[in-house]
């Protein structure tokens, strides 16, 4: 008994990083109506940056003074966030502005490793370092302060927004931004404040969570996920409950820890070891169980909105672009050096899984961040089909496919009662859990990577190393070029006959208004379920294709930012869109373009995550994406026609817009 009361102590100082997080999350909605997932990642920057001024890098500062440094620098990267990101969303959809949100943690995220690497940084904590003993455990002393700290400043911002004119002011907006507009309040100036509010906040918690835990670019911006299950128990409203629910999850990890432990608790076949991902397979669930017993959705704010859905274009002459462009990559395929080949395979199988986020995403109006854990799901499956089974090309991609379309249905499942924000919160949390309670097991996932044997069938070869070299004589083979190439013409024929059959004008009706498109007659549940299911098998399609590229799969192959960068460029490039899928494929990280430019210019491939974190951001103000712009100008179109292609909803089933 005295170990738990020891481990449940020891969770204290975590839960107390949990709720801070949680809290900034708190802040950035009743301020600004931004549901922020970089909450995190702004604490991030200010763990690195008190360790560069403390430790050296750029300067070097005594603790306090550090300290305080730290604090000034996260409430200018607090203006810059409300200039960059909120101020142009102020109109715009709550899910909108979660998306710049979300590029605002992409760019942070590749900043931090472009500026000081990948590995972990051993920060100086501020705290005390000594031990307490609790039941033989020893407890960290420093826990209790960063539980300490945190419950003031909880009931500090209590205080502050119940009892003071700028409170009851923040609170108006919230409620009714017209009217507060009315009564002489300035929005954008009370969002400014709460912003810069947040901001030193997350400044606090990256400077306490240098005594828990190592400062690098992924620990802190992934707890995001547990700080959102926290502030959805809160409602987005009330810090008091936050702070109580973040601690609370903190100790129900720590008391999972001390569980994996014990000898009865499952492990990976050797004592002592146990399956990893039990925590962030906690914060899911407890995520999950937060949304439904809090009704599903986050309170809504009383902003102004304005909807800004990009356009869903019918798609113009299908089998002749195919036709045309397929037949310009299959003939650069042999002729492009080895290197130049490779980075253009990887981008027809990054289109392929772009495909997905135009269905789900383009056309269903669902954001969805766990596709390419989807399509990791299918990898892995294709790896112990012929590891555990004997069983090759092709029916083991057809069962991993097959898998990854079945785990589709079941995250449509939750889609049913929750929606917009909520959802891809959810799925934000989905795959994170399933990267590590799945990919990083070596049991029933990939551990510390798989092979996968490459694709054959009647014993003719046709993966990378086939025997056909290209033009140069180097690897990798053309054939297996040709065979993605295949792949992905069919999937883009298949999603633009979806984009005109009857099942895609529903999915546009839902898109543009659930409860229009019910009244009009459109199953929903329907509609989004097979949405979700037919989105997964296409993800599943490109995870089995990126996993015989490399004939080698880790957990990294399909981690959680990777699918966060995946989503950036799908916007950029233009996410209701088949053009814009291939145009993202082209410009994806390790793609044909973005290789070119690396190897001209010696870019890393952090500048590229970097560049599509901005343009992600800035383009959500005008959000129909490059490709989409370029292809589908109505400039020159009649009037009547510009109408009729702008119709989002499956009303117009017999009046289609003309161009197919």
């Amino acid at each position: 008994m005295a170990e738990v009361v020891a481990f449940l102590l020891l969770g204290i100082g975590s839960g107390g990083l949990i709720s801070g997080i949680g809290m900034g999350v708190v802040l950035s909605y009743r301020g600004a109506g931004v549901t922020n997932l970089a909450a995190g990642a702004i604490a991030m920057l200010a763990g690195f940056f008190f360790w560069a001024i403390r430790l050296g890098q750029f300067a070097t500062f005594p603790t306090l003074p550090a300290a305080v440094l730290t604090l000034v620098f996260a409430a200018g990267v607090g203006v810059l966030f409300d200039v960059l990101v909120v101020r142009p969303q102020r109109t715009a959809t709550p899910l909108a502005k979660l998306i710049a949100a979300l590029g605002a943690l992409l760019a942070c995220q590749a900043g931090v490793v472009l500026l000081f690497g990948p590995a972990a940084r051993p920060q100086p904590t501020i705290l005390p370092t000594q031990n307490v003993i609790i039941g033989g455990a020893p407890v960290p002393v420093s826990n209790f302060f960063i539980g300490g700290i945190l419950l003031v400043v909880t009931l500090a911002l209590i205080a502050l927004y119940r009892w003071t004119k700028f409170g009851t002011a923040t609170r108006a907006a919230a409620e009714n931004e017209t009217h507060a507009v009315l009564m002489g309040l300035s929005p954008g100036w009370l969002s400014l404040i709460n912003t810069v509010l947040m901001s030193v906040l997350m400044g606090v918690v990256g400077l306490l969570g240098a005594s828990v835990i190592e400062v690098d670019s992924t620990t802190l911006p992934l707890l995001i996920v547990p700080g959102l299950a926290a502030a959805i128990f809160g409602r987005f409203t009330s810090f008091g409950t936050t702070f109580i629910a973040g601690v609370l999850i903190g100790t129900g990890e720590s008391l999972l820890l001390y569980a994996s432990i014990q000898p009865w608790f499952p492990n990976q076949g050797l004592p002592g070891i146990p399956i990893p991902g039990g925590q962030e397979l906690l914060s899911f669930l407890i995520l999950v169980v937060a949304m439904f017993f809090r009704g599903g959705k986050i309170t809504a704010r009383g902003d102004v909105l304005e909807r800004r859905l990009p356009r869903a274009p019918m798609p113009r002459h299908p089998a002749r672009s195919t036709l045309i462009y397929g037949a310009l990559a299959a003939v650069a395929l042999p002729l492009l050096p080895g290197p130049f080949r490779t980075a253009l395979t990887t981008s027809l199988i990054s289109a392929v899984l772009l495909l997905s986020l135009v269905i789900i995403t383009g056309y269903l109006g669902q954001v969805s961040v766990v596709q390419l854990a989807l399509g990791g799901a299918a990898g892995f499956a294709v790896s112990d089909f012929a590891t555990h089974f004997g069983i090759g090309f092709p029916w083991a991609p057809i069962m991993g496919v097959l898998g990854a379309a079945l785990l589709g249905f079941l995250c449509g499942i939750p889609a049913l009662r929750i929606r917009g924000v909520s959802l891809a919160v959810v799925t934000l949390a989905a795959a994170v859990a399933i990267e590590a309670f799945w990919f990083g097991n070596s049991s029933f996932g990939g551990g510390a990577g798989v092979t996968v044997p490459a694709p054959s069938l009647f014993g003719f070869s046709f993966g990378p190393n086939a025997s056909l070299p290209g033009l140069d004589g180097a690897a990798p083979s053309p054939l297996f070029g040709w065979f993605v190439l295949v792949v992905l013409c069919v999937a883009a024929l298949g999603v633009c006959n979806l984009r005109r059959s009857a099942l895609g004008q529903d999915m546009l009706a839902v898109r543009a208004n659930e409860r229009a498109a019910g009244a009009a007659g459109v199953n929903i549940r329907r509609t989004k379920l097979l949405g979700f299911t037919l989105s997964a098998g296409v993800a599943g399609v490109g995870g089995v294709l990126l996993a015989y590229q490399t004939g080698w799969i880790t957990p990294a192959s399909y981690d959680t930012f990777t699918s966060l960068a995946l989503i950036a460029f799908a916007y950029i490039s233009g996410i209701t869109t088949v053009a814009g899928a291939v145009f993202g494929g082209l410009i994806f990280t390790g793609g044909l373009l973005t290789f070119t430019l690396q190897d001209w210019l010696g870019l890393q491939g952090e500048w590229f995550s970097l560049a599509a974190a901005l343009l992600l951001i800035v383009m959500l103000v005008q959000p129909q994406g490059m490709a989409t712009a370029f292809f589908y100008r109505e400039r020159g179109r009649p009037r009547s026609l510009r109408r009729a292609a702008a119709i989002p909803t499956g009303l117009a089933r017999s009046h289609p817009p003309a161009g197919g």
